[in-house]
């Protein structure tokens, strides 16, 4: 580095987003994060040791990754390059190593490549990084927002830790915010700012876990508030509001959050929680989801985790999918909350799930022929083999039923269908017992 970059450095240092200037220098100043930097865990145990291995990091937004990568280069006493996969590519890498072989020839030295949104690089540049991962010429750390066993290669994942970081809690912005409004050299310090509860708080909250945003929001509302009557610059709840608009929903449609957030709206229908599942909704709609996807996902709720339970449950699902696509958005999100709310307070039995899963694994290991009494007679041949002789008509007898074999003689008396004492199936239950004692 010559002095040019480092002028340019401390002015961008200087003059750069509150987020970036309050961006710790140690480990020991970072908030969040335990499962991996606590004693004892896995970063503290390596950078104890001073011995790093290659390594992605894997969160969303805001959660630490670039300042992680920073740190541990001063933990470690390594040269520290950074590239951008949007913007680099095998040129800069090249340039990288070159220098990674100087400072181990020369110096001794270790040298880390911080790549940021390493899902961006392509197979060759990915490949291009393998031969200097595995001699350990340079630590490799990466840092992307998205599943990393989706979107970079498998011989690159087997030779680096994938690290997964979380959400920031809302207590853990507070404590940066704060630590923000009273650092001098690097924070807001000297511009005397007071500021409710309830604003910085609403910010965290707001903030969605994203360190990021919620130190730009407080940037923006102490920047565009001006000074009271006693030379200070007071902010409200409502300066908060204004600062930040409006949440930031952390939902990737393609990514990991497409899995998790149904997931969790369809255990919330199944767990009988009508809030929950309209929370889940909700994110799925604002972040963009496909609704006939989430439309598809009720009906087979429907019939998964109700089923005979309550049989109009299926009806709803449907016709909340026909509705939607004969409407559309928005109003399109009124028949699929509807449906939601329906399955999620409907009685619940998974015994038609449950029934077709065993029915199909004995399918699998058992060889089965239909009873002779059962089989079509109407083809040509069929009744001079006996085909349909001694088949009982149940609609001849009393309650239209009368007991005969309907199993194969290999699974005589299997039972796949046990229906549960809630709502509609109950009545099942009490249906087959009457006919069957009656029959006796």
């Amino acid at each position: 580095m010559d002095l040019f970059d480092i002028v340019k450095d401390k002015a961008l240092e200087a003059q750069g987003p509150l987020a970036d200037k309050m961006r710790p220098k140690k480990m020991s100043e970072i908030i969040g994060q335990e499962h991996l930097l606590e004693k004892g865990r896995c970063l503290h145990r390596c950078l104890t040791a001073k011995r790093l291995p290659s390594i992605i990091l894997w969160g969303p937004p805001g959660t630490g990754k670039t300042t992680i990568a920073r740190v541990i280069a001063k933990e470690v006493e390594a040269a520290f390059y950074q590239l951008n996969a949007v913007t680099s590519g095998v040129k800069e890498i090249r340039e990288v190593i070159e220098k990674a072989n100087n400072n181990i020839g020369m110096y001794n030295k270790k040298s880390i490549l911080f790549i940021d949104e390493i899902h961006r690089f392509s197979k060759n540049q990915q490949d291009a990084l393998l031969p200097h991962v595995e001699n350990g010429l340079i630590i490799l750390i990466g840092a992307t927002t998205e599943n990393p066993y989706f979107q970079v290669n498998s011989a690159l994942i087997s030779r680096t830790t994938v690290l997964k970081l979380e959400l920031l809690k809302s207590l853990d912005i507070i404590l940066l915010l704060r630590r923000a409004l009273k650092d001098k050299e690097f924070g807001l310090g000297d511009l005397n700012v007071e500021i409710t509860d309830e604003a910085i708080e609403h910010i965290a909250t707001i903030s969605g876990g994203d360190a990021r945003r919620a130190l730009n929001a407080l940037e923006i509302s102490v920047l565009s508030t001006p000074l009271d009557k006693d030379m200070k610059i007071y902010i409200d709840l409502n300066t908060a509001q204004e600062s930040i608009q409006k949440r930031a929903v952390l939902y990737d449609k393609d990514g990991d959050q497409h899995y998790d957030v149904i997931s969790a709206f369809i255990k919330s229908i199944r767990g009988s929680d009508p809030d929950a599942a309209l929370h889940y909704l909700a994110k799925m709609l604002y972040g963009g989801e496909d609704p006939e996807f989430i439309a598809r996902r009720l009906i087979i709720s429907a019939s998964e985790d109700i089923g005979n339970a309550d049989p109009n449950a299926l009806q709803v699902a449907i016709s909340a999918h026909e509705a939607f696509k004969i409407i559309g958005m928005p109003e399109g999100r009124i028949p699929l909350a509807q449906a939601t709310t329906y399955l999620a307070t409907a009685p619940k039995s998974n015994a038609a799930y449950l029934g077709i899963n065993m029915a199909l694994q004995d399918v699998e290991k058992t060889q089965t022929t239909v009873p002779i009494h059962l089989r079509d007679s109407s083809y040509r041949g069929a009744k001079a083999f006996g085909h349909g002789d001694g088949y009982k008509y149940p609609h001849s007898y009393p309650n239209n039923y009368i007991n005969q074999q309907y199993q194969p003689d290999k699974l005589l008396g299997k039972v796949y269908y046990i229906p549960s004492a809630n709502g509609y199936e109950e009545k099942i239950i009490r249906h087959m017992e009457y006919i069957k004692e009656e029959n006796e």
